[in-house]
């Protein structure tokens, strides 16, 4: 069998008296679109945490290519290949698209400018920001320099999905993608999305819209009450069972899980 490129065991966080996660298990296959589904307060984001170095889980252990790893910090998730894209972008709205793919990883200049005087190399970082956009077929988006807060809600999207895409050599994880996006936007991020699938990059998909979900995901983990409740097939299954499952008015079957 095909070994998970990204897999947690038995995962704890508490806060105080409130368990977040309950001993949660979780498995992403190579190449795959895997939803994480659950009602509000579930546990969905504080897994997505410990799994982007976000939060520290209490107990249990993540593993990266079968290998156990512990992150202290979002950038050691960030340096091992996970790239996340939150529901709020985590986008400065006055920098300019070049500047908002390298933030926090700026290129130098070769030489004495760079290292002693810290002096950008633009060029590069726009060649490259320019070469990953044109990738994903966002080059509507003609001048690499204009601000981020002239762009619509999808550009945004686009730049931050090809922000995680261009870094993220091992996963890339999606908070609400289309959450506040209309119906045109969100075809052309849901389009996206397949488009880094494509490039072998696997994805955690997390999301309430029921029929982006089925339209995109290979497989969905449903999470309730801080653990994995079950994993479910969209194509054995129908909308209406994921939600029965995730709100617990249905339980799945025992070979579901």
């Amino acid at each position: 069998m095909t070994r998970p490129i990204l897999e947690a065991r038995g995962l704890v966080k508490r806060y105080g008296r409130v368990t977040a996660l309950n001993h949660c298990d979780f498995d992403l296959m190579p190449g795959e679109i895997l939803a994480v589904i659950g009602d509000n307060g579930a546990g969905k984001s504080t897994l997505i945490k410990a799994l982007s170095g976000a939060i520290r889980p209490d107990g249990g252990e993540i593993l990266l290519d079968g290998e156990p790893i512990a992150f202290e910090t979002p950038n050691d998730a960030r340096r091992a290949g996970i790239e996340t894209v939150y529901q709020t972008l985590a986008m400065s709205p006055a920098l300019s698209i070049a500047d908002n793919m390298f933030m926090g990883r700026e290129l130098k200049m070769p030489g004495i400018l760079g290292s002693v005087f810290g002096k950008l190399d633009r060029r590069r970082m726009e060649d490259f920001a320019r070469e990953k956009l044109a990738e994903l077929g966002l080059m509507t988006i003609q001048n690499i320099n204009q601000a981020v807060e002239t762009l619509s809600g999808g550009q945004r999207q686009g730049v931050a999905v090809a922000r995680a895409a261009a870094f993220g050599s091992k996963v890339v994880i999606l908070d609400e993608p289309t959450a506040a996006l209309g119906v045109k936007e969100s075809r052309r991020v849901l389009e996206l999305i397949q488009e880094v699938r494509s490039r072998g990059i696997p994805i955690i998909l997390i999301s309430h819209n029921m029929p982006h979900v089925f339209e995109v995901a290979d497989r969905i983990h449903v999470h309730r009450l801080g653990r994995r409740l079950c994993v479910i097939d969209p194509r054995d299954c129908t909308m209406s069972d994921a939600v029965a499952y995730m709100t617990g008015a249905r339980e799945p079957e025992p070979l579901a899980a």
